[in-house]
């Protein structure tokens, strides 16, 4: 019999094209090359000096996210770069995409959004698959049971150019959530309660991949926030096997197998190959950590890097090291006190992070009926066209807008502050997106991360605030509708998709 294996493992051995000796890295095929206009132009300018081409632009797609403004310009209805440079970026994007032959999600497209949100939403990523972007966060895609991790520039130019990467094979490690969340815990909370717990290293070398009976009840949207900060956690990718949960929401996606067409035999063999991508009973991991999900509360970042976190209702550290005592300093905290009754300047909903509809219901749910104080912007950014479309026919737009935040276009917007969305230097900003690094948010700028609930409680407070401690409010915006006809709350009933 053979030796039980982890789903990296398996992963692993399904794209080895070379295997990897002491003396040169394993070859691996890449099934989804993702990219987008900020870490492409340098890759796509060193094919031309080669004069090499790409070699599977089927296999590769592109979305406009980094530096695309997420308002129009009011005096003249055009898109408000911050500057030349972002539209020149774009403009790159959209000449290489059309000279190489590769599908481009363009402004005009319903799926043109952040990068990590757009190929899931379509189907892109599936179980089993090797993706890459130019961009760190593509961890999040490991939430369909596929290795995705990102690449440097010139590592998009590799693949572009052959379809493969060089890689050493990582370590693995095994961090289990027993038990269940607690009513009002997110998803955010729980992976900011993982770095906290593991460290900013802990993942250094190693995958992730998370288990248990609380990974198990979360929805994909959920997933994707888990996995999508394994890099926080200093991990090269994040892993969850894929179950019936994967499996009904790439029924409703156009892209996965047999969906489109309405061919249900063969979206059932599809799952039939996706089941296998699990780890083996018996399969040994290098590291093994068990967290319990009911010692998770509402957490926040109190510091300079997402290790630095905090329950919501708990004192800061002393800051006894210099570590501490320098991020106390610049976040302008006490040590010893809680975060609670902070003032806040400036709330963030969104990222590649938290900017799905179950992320924008979350915060709906907290505003409805409530206003934000006035001494805080809040700004509402949906995940892509798709999102926002679905956001809106659901009416979450309404309770934003009714509520005074800003209702934007899809984008990266203030997570990263490169497309003029940006925190003002000293203001204190609370914000859904997965890093609090000094000046990530713009220059001099503070950040605390949140979940969606928490960050909407802020909002509304004015402060530090915990959503659990709001006093319920009578709507005074419309109710929330049904999903739209073309998205299902389940997929097609068919016997292969029931057994699967």
């Amino acid at each position: 019999m053979s030796k039980p294996r982890t789903l990296l493992d398996k992963l692993w051995d399904a794209h080895a094209v070379t295997p990897e000796t002491d003396a040169s890295p394993a070859v691996l095929y890449i099934d989804l090359h993702l990219i987008h206009e900020v870490t492409s132009p340098q890759a796509f300018a060193e094919l031309e000096a080669r004069g090499i081409g790409v070699r599977r632009p089927d296999l590769t797609k592109g979305t406009l996210d980094h530096s695309t403004p997420t308002l129009p310009d009011l005096a003249t209805g055009e898109r408000a770069y911050v500057n030349t440079q972002a539209r020149d970026q774009v403009d790159a994007l959209r000449g290489n995409a059309a000279r190489h032959g590769i599908e481009l999600f363009d402004y005009d497209s319903e799926h043109r959004g952040i990068v990590h949100v757009t190929a899931p939403e379509l189907g892109l990523t599936q179980p089993g698959m090797t993706v890459v972007c130019g961009d760190s966060h593509t961890a999040t895609h490991g939430a369909f049971g596929a290795l995705a991790f990102g690449i440097g520039t010139s590592e998009v130019g590799h693949v572009m150019a052959t379809q493969c990467l060089l890689q050493r094979k990582p370590k693995t490690l095994a961090i289990t959530i027993d038990g269940q969340l607690a009513p009002g815990v997110t998803a955010k909370d729980l992976i900011l309660h993982v770095i906290g717990m593991v460290g900013v290293n802990g993942g250094t070398g190693h995958v992730i991949e998370y288990r248990g009976p609380a990974i198990r009840a979360l929805s994909m949207d959920e997933r994707m926030t888990i996995c999508n900060m394994s890099i926080e956690a200093g991990a090269r990718a994040g892993l969850i096997a894929p179950d019936q949960v994967t499996f009904d929401y790439l029924a409703r996606t156009p892209r996965a197998p047999g969906v489109a067409t309405g061919n249900r035999a063969a979206f059932a063999a599809a799952v039939s190959q996706w089941k296998r991508f699990r780890s083996d009973v018996g399969a040994r991991f290098d590291r093994e950590v068990v967290i319990y999900a009911g010692d998770v509360r509402p957490t926040l970042t109190w510091g300079t890097h997402p290790g630095q976190v905090v329950a919501i209702d708990q004192p800061l550290p002393d800051g006894s090291d210099a570590d501490a005592a320098r991020a106390l300093s610049y976040m302008g905290f006490t040590a010893g006190r809680p975060l609670s009754g902070q003032p806040v300047d400036v709330v963030f909903v969104g990222s590649c992070t938290n900017s799905r509809l179950d992320d924008l219901r979350q915060a709906a749910s907290v505003l409805r009926g409530r206003k934000v104080h006035p001494r805080v912007r809040m700004l509402v950014v949906p995940g892509s066209n798709r999102i926002k479309r679905d956001a809106e026919a659901e009416g979450l737009d309404r309770i934003f807008r009714e509520a005074g935040a800003e209702w934007r276009e899809p984008g990266c917007s203030m997570c990263i502050a490169m497309n003029g969305d940006l925190v003002e230097p000293g203001q204190l900003a609370v914000s859904t997106s997965n890093r609090n690094f000094e000046g990530r948010q713009g220059p001099g700028a503070r950040t605390v991360l949140a979940s969606p609930p928490v960050a909407a409680a802020c909002a509304v407070a004015g402060e530090i605030a915990d959503p659990r401690r709001l006093t319920p409010t009578a709507s005074r915006s419309a109710p929330v509708a049904a999903p739209i006809a073309d998205a299902p709350a389940s997929p097609p009933s068919t016997p292969a998709m029931e057994s699967a």
